[in-house]
């Protein structure tokens, strides 16, 4: 296994935990934006149309997408800064 490959594992660790916080704390600004006040809605919630709960679902895993890629790849280049080789 490339060294690279070793020094990335517990940076893609910690960042995967970071990429949750992140994306969460995204999403609930978001919803707050669509919705205007209030929890975004679960999948069970029986009050809320199938409308809302598609929509915070669909809004929720595209900004969790792109916060994933994006935090992937700065580690990737972090990686690489140190390392001097891609860690893919």
């Amino acid at each position: 296994m490339k060294a690279s490959k070793i020094a990335y594992k517990p940076v893609g660790l910690a960042l995967g935990a970071l990429t949750g916080l992140i994306a969460g704390a995204a999403f609930k600004q978001a919803w707050k934006l669509i919705e205007g006040e209030g929890d975004a809605p679960d999948a069970t919630d029986e009050g809320r149309t199938w409308k809302e709960i598609l929509l915070a679902a669909a809004v929720q895993g595209a900004i969790f997408a792109v916060v994933k890629a994006s935090v992937e790849r700065s580690g990737a280049v972090m990686v690489r800064r140190v390392t001097g080789t891609w860690p893919g």
